[in-house]
Order: structure tokens, then C-alpha cells, then sequence
């Protein structure tokens, strides 16, 4: 299985393929497009992430040491977001993705070409991954 870095990397390399933001824009739509839609059970507003403009819901289960994410939103272009977050953290060890700098997001340009609400939802994603990775970490370690 790919590394965090390594997948990170992929992602760079594949919006480095657009020259302008509408077509990374149409690809973050359509990435968003691809992620299957969360089962209603686990759009409860436990699972709401605080501080997105949009609701997103996100649910993380562990099984043999790694953490899988599902997520989903009722805007198309933070379900792409999501998607690349997922696509990235998902499958890892709760160290690695506690340990893992997302380097993607800047590379790629996403924290400047996205509004101010955007960019608060974005982190609230990505702190609420690294919440689940630790709290599968603490379980781990009893």
C-alpha cells in the first residue's frame, strides 16, 4: 500500500495537469461525484463536522490496526475535498496519519482559492481525522 507522502504526491501530480482553477474546480467536483453516498444510519449529528459551512458527515471505523473513513456532504465541492482527504488518511495506521504533515493542500493550491469558510471547514476535516486517529490510538494502546 502507498505511503501517505506517496499518495499525497499523486494528487500534486494530478492537479498539476490543470492550468487554471475552473478545471481543478470541475475535477474536485467530479472526485466529489465519485464518493459513494453515506448510508442515511450515520447522518446523525453526531457525525456532523463543526465548523464547516456545509454539513459533513464523517464516521470512522478501525479494523486491523488501520482506520477507514467514510464521509459526505450536501455540497458537491467539499464532497471532493473530502474525497482527497479520505483518498490520503484513509487505510493508515493512527500514527501515520497523526504523524503525517498534509503538505497536498497547499501544493495544490486549495487553501488559497477556497473562501475563508471553506478553508475553516477544511480544517475542521482534517482535525476531526486526526481526533479519530487518536482516539483509535489511545484504544489501541490499553
Amino acid at each position: 500500500m502507498a505511503t501517505i507522502n506517496e499518495i499525497q504526491d499523486q494528487i500534486i501530480s494530478e492537479f498539476s495537469d490543470f492550468d487554471d482553477w475552473m478545471d481543478r474546480y470541475a475535477y474536485i467536483i467530479d472526485l466529489g461525484n465519485e464518493v459513494p453516498a453515506l448510508d442515511e444510519q450515520h447522518k446523525t449529528p453526531e457525525n456532523i463536522i463543526e465548523g464547516c459551512q456545509s454539513r459533513v458527515w464523517l464516521v470512522a471505523r478501525y479494523a486491523d490496526g488501520l482506520i477507514h473513513f467514510e464521509a459526505d456532504s450536501d455540497a458537491i465541492i467539499v464532497k471532493g475535498i473530502i474525497s482527497l482527504l479520505m483518498r490520503v488518511l484513509s487505510g493508515h495506521s493512527p500514527k501515520e496519519i497523526l504523524d503525517s504533515e498534509l503538505y497536498f493542500v497547499d501544493r495544490i493550491g486549495l487553501s488559497e482559492h477556497l473562501s475563508p469558510t471553506r478553508s475553516n471547514g477544511l480544517v475542521a476535516m482534517i482535525k476531526q481525522m486526526r481526533v479519530y486517529a487518536l482516539a483509535y490510538q489511545a484504544k489501541s494502546a490499553e
